[in-house]
């Protein structure tokens, strides 16, 4: 009988606390999505109360899509790369009515006149996240990064109530979904009055506070902050599929998935614009920072055929808002140095609002451009800042000028180091610092070669490199494999423990790679893919100092801009210096290529569209191993196109040139996979 009552009781409980689950998620759908909610908070944190206490007397049935467990410790995935299964692009963007025309006759002429339908989405001023459900349960959460790595921020994004732990009703075996991590204006408000009366940490705009929520390594700071999200697009999905945008918001709301609900559908240009302007309308009237509309191209299979770009989709456009604009004084200017050396003059403001935020500087891009806006310290300018772009001076209000304006001039020295200033040549619009030892140069270089693009030393990051510059422990890049634990005990915050992890994370740098070496010694115009194809075509750097310009543009996707700019670089006296000193300090300036046959040889593959089973630089990795070439444009000489998931107008070329084509199947066979 005794086991028979406790059986019984086992199972009452097991019931209550299922149904308290699915009340909670039932209040958070009615809430988050429905925006209807039946319950006032108190009785909410009640239901919530009762599930923690009973889950805590049976730890044996708490499930991690359980609402009491939106709140863990550190994950050890946390903050760890994450390769998207499919690229999250950027948008093209349209800043005027004939701009966003053009685009849409390009998506008919793409479509042989076709006529689609389209969706109009407020543009959220927020953070992209990419949620990963497998069978109904949230397994990953990353954010965009770079469109192909992002960081897993699981735990944190668990703590974010929008974001349901398991989907309602039957969900895809498999689904990602992208949208927006945002802070609602009144909230944002809300949160920042308390945290200035308590003493914590306050944010500039809204945006600043949901990217810097999103990346605390404690879940609970990011459960303290009122987050929300609204999904916008879908990345996989394996199942039943919708055929349409709008039937994929239709089937995220039964999911559980928060929809805008200020989204429309329209079947005609003349209506696009019309929802533009509504929605510009409402902008100051919205309770969410918007910078513009996202219109997208309805039917999935007609986005399949536009494809896209190598960085956006021709499907879709950011038709943005006319900018937030002010008027202000200039005060002085300040003349920035760069990583290479460049000057860039930056206006000093008379603090003003706009957009959203207190602005005290702008950009001038160049001293061409200073001289085309005819500016001058202590005129009153209009400035512009159009959603998160840094703010610029638009143009000067010439009528406010009393004669006592000064005017501005490139600097003949280097404001840092004093080191002379050139302009290398008439038609180039650079200034730039030439010493070999400018102190700001040689911070941002090092920044550089520690980044995780490049030589990755984790702990190394801009107050230590400072330190580091300012105490002449570090010059350049080589000085960094010299350290030695007394060196680095001499920073500020740096004791033993830390002193030994950096000397470990520096060791274990020297084993990377000739192409990581060379991307991190930041070659003008050579960037992280050209890295890894010149390191993979010539095998050593020995090798390719040695390379003329000639030499240089037979490598694929090298031109001569980039040629010469690498020529140059290796001739320099001091280039061959740092590279001595790297290479006496065990740094590794090989590539290791892939011995055995070369079943590739002497052919040339161009890729188009999103792979499933590996990412599109991994497959023209495993080409160049095998002996072949890769292109990014399709040519007579293009022995095949391999086509993935929504490939682009590649194909249609492929066609015409008579290239063949293969599918990611065939492809995998080709190299033996």
């Amino acid at each position: 009988m005794a086991k028979t009552k406790a059986t019984t009781g086992t199972a009452a409980l097991a019931a209550r606390i299922q149904r308290l689950r699915e009340a909670i998620r039932h209040h958070d759908h009615r809430y988050y999505v429905l925006n209807q909610p039946e319950i006032a908070d108190a009785e909410y944190d009640r239901l919530l109360r009762e599930l923690g206490a009973l889950e805590a007397k049976a730890p044996h049935l708490i499930t991690p899509d359980s609402p009491t467990q939106r709140v863990g410790g550190v994950s050890d995935e946390a903050f760890k790369p994450v390769r998207h299964a499919v690229p999250m692009l950027s948008l093209e963007n349209a800043f005027n009515e004939e701009e966003f025309a053009a685009w849409h006759e390009r998506v008919r002429k793409g479509l042989g006149g076709r006529e689609p339908t389209y969706t109009v989405e407020p543009k959220i001023d927020g953070v992209s996240l990419a949620l990963a459900y497998e069978r109904g349960v949230l397994v990953r959460a990353a954010t965009r990064g770079d469109g192909t790595t992002g960081e897993d921020v699981t735990g944190n994004a668990k703590t974010i109530r929008a974001i349901p732990l398991r989907l309602r009703g039957e969900a895809p075996r498999r689904l990602e979904v992208r949208g927006e991590v945002f802070m609602a204006l009144a909230a944002f408000r809300r949160y920042n009055e308390r945290a200035a009366r308590e003493g914590g940490e306050t944010f500039a705009n809204p945006r600043n506070a949901a990217s810097g929520s999103l990346r605390q390594k404690d879940p609970a700071v990011t459960a303290a902050r009122p987050l929300r999200f609204w999904t916008h697009s879908v990345g996989v999905i394996e199942g039943k599929t919708p055929g349409t945008q709008w039937e994929f918001f239709t089937a995220c709301r039964a999911w559980g998935l928060p929809v805008q609900a200020d989204s429309v559908q329209c079947g005609t240009f003349d209506e696009l614009r019309r929802q533009y302007r509504r929605i510009e309308g409402l902008r100051d009237r919205l309770d969410y920072e918007v910078d513009g509309v996202v219109v997208k191209v309805n039917e999935l299979p007609l986005r399949a055929r536009l494809g896209m770009t190598h960085r956006s989709p021709r499907w879709a456009i950011a038709y943005k808002f006319a900018a937030h604009q002010a008027t202000t004084r200039v005060v002085g200017v300040d003349h920035s140095v760069g990583r290479t050396g460049v000057i860039t003059p930056v206006a000093k403001l008379e603090p003003v609002a706009c957009a959203g935020v207190t602005i005290s500087s702008a950009t001038l891009h160049n001293y061409d451009e200073v001289k085309r806006l005819g500016i001058k310290i202590g005129d009153r300018v209009l400035i512009q800042r159009a959603g998160d772009v840094i703010p610029q001076v638009v143009k000067v209000i010439e009528s406010s000028r009393t004669g006592a304006e000064r005017g501005i001039r490139p600097p003949t020295t280097c404001p840092d180091c004093g080191g002379r200033v050139v302009r290398e040549k008439e038609a180039d619009v650079a200034y730039r610092c030439i010493s070999p030892s400018c102190p700001t140069q040689a911070v941002r270089s090092v920044l550089h070669f520690v980044s995780r693009g490049a030589m990755d030393i984790e702990g190394l990051g801009d107050v230590l490199v400072e330190q580091l510059v300012a105490k002449r422990l570090v010059r350049d890049v080589a000085d960094i494999f010299r350290l030695a634990e007394r060196d680095l005990l001499q920073l500020d915050l740096v004791a033993e423990k830390k002193a030994h992890k950096l000397l470990t994370a520096i060791s274990a740098s020297r084993n990377r790679g000739l192409a990581r070496v060379l991307f991190g010694l930041g070659i003008r115009h050579v960037g992280e893919k050209a890295a890894q194809v010149l390191a993979e075509h010539f095998g050593s750097m020995a090798a390719l100092a040695k390379a003329g310009p000639a030499a240089l543009e037979e490598v694929p996707d090298v031109g001569p801009v980039m040629a010469e700019s690498l020529a140059a670089y290796f001739k320099q006296p001091a280039t061959r210096e740092v590279l001595r000193r790297l290479e006496a300090a065990g740094v590794r300036m090989t590539e290791r290529i892939a011995q055995g046959p070369k079943p590739l040889a002497g052919q040339r593959f161009v890729f188009t569209g999103g792979l499933s089973a590996m990412a599109r630089d991994e497959a023209e990795h495993l080409v160049r191993q095998l002996g072949g070439n890769t292109s990014s444009s399709v040519s007579k000489e293009t022995t095949y196109v391999v086509a993935g998931e929504a490939p682009g107008s590649k194909i249609e070329k492929a066609k015409q040139l008579g290239v063949r084509i293969l599918d990611e199947s065939a492809f995998k066979k080709l190299i033996g996979q």
